[in-house]
């Protein structure tokens, strides 16, 4: 067994060394066949010879939806968790925030008497979920570890009980007609309707790539050096002069909006939401995509967030024995997370200077047993 893991390992270096020395034509050609791959994944045409991924035939557009949300979940919760090591186990409540934003404001259930388009709402929705994090870290972030993580997590719980007990919020009755996305074909029939979940799928892909892009430039400068040095040690990055408590707000400010951001374009495809859209199991599951995938690293978030979305749904519908294998799932992504906590804490894709942090941690506790 060791012979094998070694033998992984090396070719996993090997692929990975081949692949940051290879010429610039050679990594922007594949990453083109990438995202083409991706854009055209839910045509019949295409998804046909793929063999046992599509679920079914009728839903497999529904559940790349779902599949681009929890992405653009975890790559920006990895902006909170990865980049800036801040444990943030109340996400979802961003998500909630951006949601009921875009429901408040475009519903005609809502107690408002003038009802915003949807594409003027959603800058509104990023606007506020970004203020929503500021304003929770501006008095928590001093905290750590544990501490930090018991506040988001009373965060999460504070937006579900208020969506659930406010008449303004419509409690377990939600706000429904909530408009799509505008845009039309040229026949008049509107691009973004009730049975097609591809363009909303495309949608949330293109915004995708334009978070990737943000973030990615983001982590490459004098901010994302100074979350790594928040990440690897607060303290010593305090006394080399970083103001630590201001990168920190900026982490928790950028995450939310993204986490807004994903939550305005749920409700204009949902075309409803209630408080029950919003329980605190969401919030673990994307801290799990991005611990699996690989914390600090965007790819890593990306494929975490793609592979626990896409198993959950894979399991719905499917019986052995009787039993829904749907009914299992958390089951299922516990006992995964166990095995990749012992065997490969660092994720399947990980960040390298993150994997260092994690090979010398584990160095220091050998040595100190």
């Amino acid at each position: 067994m060791s012979g094998i893991t070694q033998g992984i390992r090396t070719f996993r270096q090997a692929a990975g060394e081949r692949w940051r020395t290879a010429p610039r034509a050679v990594r922007w050609s594949v990453l083109a066949a990438v995202i083409i791959f991706f854009y055209a994944l839910p045509n019949k045409e295409f998804y046909q010879y793929l063999g046992p991924i599509p679920t079914t035939e009728s839903n497999f557009g529904q559940v790349l939806f779902t599949i681009s949300i929890y992405v653009l979940l975890a790559v920006g919760l990895n902006v909170v968790v990865g980049f800036a090591g801040l444990l943030d186990l109340g996400y979802f409540g961003f998500f909630a925030v951006g949601a009921y934003t875009v429901a408040v404001l475009t519903s005609p259930s809502s107690d408002i008497k003038t009802l915003w388009p949807w594409l003027a709402v959603v800058p509104i929705a990023i606007a506020l979920t970004a203020i929503s994090g500021v304003a929770l870290g501006t008095p928590t972030l001093r905290l750590r570890g544990d501490y930090l993580a018991i506040v988001t997590l009373g965060f999460a719980e504070m937006i579900r009980i208020a969506a659930t007990s406010s008449s303004f919020l419509k409690g377990q009755r939600g706000f429904n007609q909530i408009p799509h996305p505008p845009g039309e074909y040229a026949d008049g029939r509107p691009i973004f309707g009730v049975l097609d979940a591809r363009p909303y799928y495309w949608l949330v892909l293109t915004l995708i790539l334009l978070v990737v892009f943000g973030v990615r430039n983001l982590t490459r400068s004098r901010v994302g050096r100074a979350w790594v040095s928040i990440r690897e040690d607060e303290d010593a990055a305090q006394l080399m002069g970083v103001p630590t408590f201001t990168f920190k707000l900026w982490a928790f400010a950028i995450g939310a909006a993204i986490g807004g951001l994903a939550g305005a374009l749920f409700a204009g495809k949902q075309n409803f939401v209630n408080s029950q859209s919003f329980e605190l199991l969401n919030s673990i599951i994307i801290l799990a995509a991005v611990i699996l995938g690989g914390s600090g690293n965007i790819v890593g978030a990306i494929v975490g967030g793609g592979l626990v979305a896409y198993l959950i749904e894979r399991f719905r519908g499917i019986e052995v024995l009787g039993v829904e294998l749907y009914e299992f799932r958390f089951l299922a992504f516990g006992v995964i997370l166990i095995i990749m906590m012992i065997f490969r804490p660092q994720g399947l894709i990980p960040n390298r200077r993150r994997a260092a942090e994690l090979k010398d941690r584990r160095k220091e506790v050998t040595v100190g047993g």
